[in-house]
């Protein structure tokens, strides 16, 4: 029996582009990694740069390069003034995303040291896809700050 009989086969054509709620889901969820690395290197006592790729013109001879240049990130999770207590939010852009029906915009944590379980929580949460119609609200607002 030849090694090609052993696999299965079958007819299949590769989609054109992935559902843009699953595209919009792993951008959320690549944003929660970067928190949770953030925080990961703030327990550390290090730093968290991660940097990314710009072009950019020089303005002398006109010729465009590629330079590598460090991400702004913000912190998702902040000290509640009135409690004391550490919140965290999820963001889509600058927006803050409702994780519940009744528009609860933050998770409130019992200790601080709770933080890189909670994001890893809402990672799961949102590649699970349990808040795609948050997201989809978020993301029409979002739409509609585009257009003119």
């Amino acid at each position: 029996m030849s090694a090609l009989a052993k696999l299965k086969l079958v007819t299949a054509k590769r989609p054109a582009q992935m559902p843009p709620i699953v595209m919009r889901r792993q951008k959320i969820a690549d944003r929660i990694f970067e928190q949770i690395a953030m925080a990961t290197a703030k327990q550390d006592g290090k730093t968290y740069a991660p940097t990314k790729m710009r072009t950019t013109k020089n303005a002398a001879t006109g010729e465009s390069a590629t330079v590598e240049v460090a991400k702004k990130l913000k912190e998702w999770w902040f000290t509640d003034g009135s409690s004391g207590k550490c919140c965290v939010s999820v963001r889509y852009g600058a927006k803050v995303i409702p994780l519940n029906a009744k528009g609860a915009t933050a998770v409130e944590l019992d200790k601080a040291s709770d933080l890189l379980a909670t994001l890893e929580a809402l990672r799961k949460l949102v590649l699970d896809g349990e808040l795609d119609t948050q997201i989809e609200t978020i993301c029409g607002a979002v739409k509609l700050n585009f257009k003119k």
